[in-house]
């Protein structure tokens, strides 16, 4: 604790100092660029990521980035999302996985009849929002081991939750009506790189490969319409 209140006197005395009138603006209320979806972990921290300032994500965090289905359980992800499509009027939702993710290793540890269910029972039961990608996985335990099967996973996690979050009314109606845009992306802790989803190939691929065609294909769809999840990075 020592560590964290030091941390906050540092805060007060330099950083806020030198954005204080940033901070005094945000007092009065906020406009976020995008809802941002992840995990819990500690090593990931989504405004040093996007190199955002405070205001500019509207952030929701659980242990491994899920997503309730709409009617199967209400709770803060539900709420969280359609105060940020309704209330701030958020464009863009990115739900973003990342490598070594613990609770996608559960998952696998489950999967394979290797886990002791009773030791966390919450946590458990939790993971149940991400076991209808179960059978996909289990179908590639013989092709792959460690951190393939474990990336794979997280990726296919990542997927399932956004179809997840296709099921919350609000989502649903703003992309009926071109306004909401949905990206797919793994972080990659070891190296910093950021993988999107080309839906063309189904697999995750680099921003950094594909970022001129699509910030060229964002730049049209602001400047016209917002199309819906076509462009999934």
């Amino acid at each position: 604790m020592t560590r964290i209140i030091e941390g906050v006197f540092g805060f007060q005395k330099r950083v806020f100092a030198e954005k204080e009138e940033l901070f005094q603006k945000l007092g009065k209320g906020q406009s976020p660029l995008a809802l941002f979806i992840t995990c819990s972990d500690s090593r990931i921290n989504p405004n040093l990521l996007t190199q955002t300032e405070p205001g500019e994500l509207f952030i929701l965090r659980n242990a491994g980035n899920l997503v309730p289905p709409h009617n199967h359980f209400s709770g803060a992800e539900e709420a969280t999302v359609e105060y940020a499509i309704k209330h701030l009027g958020i464009r863009d939702i990115i739900l973003c996985g990342h490598s070594k993710c613990g609770a996608m290793n559960g998952l696998i540890q489950s999967i394979m009849g290797l886990s002791n269910n009773d030791v966390m029972p919450a946590v458990t039961k939790w993971l149940s929002y991400a076991t209808p990608i179960a059978d996909n996985v289990r179908s590639k335990l013989n092709e792959l081991s460690g951190d393939n099967l474990l990336n794979y996973t997280i990726e296919r996690n990542v997927l399932q939750q956004v179809e997840n979050l296709k099921t919350f009314p609000s989502v649903k109606d703003a992309l009926d009506k071109n306004q909401l845009r949905v990206h797919s992306w793994v972080y990659q802790l070891e190296t910093g790189e950021v993988m999107g989803h080309d839906p063309e190939t189904d697999t995750f691929v680099s921003l950094d490969k594909v970022k001129r065609q699509k910030l060229a294909d964002l730049n049209r769809a602001e400047t016209h319409t917002v199309h819906g999840s076509d462009i999934s990075i």
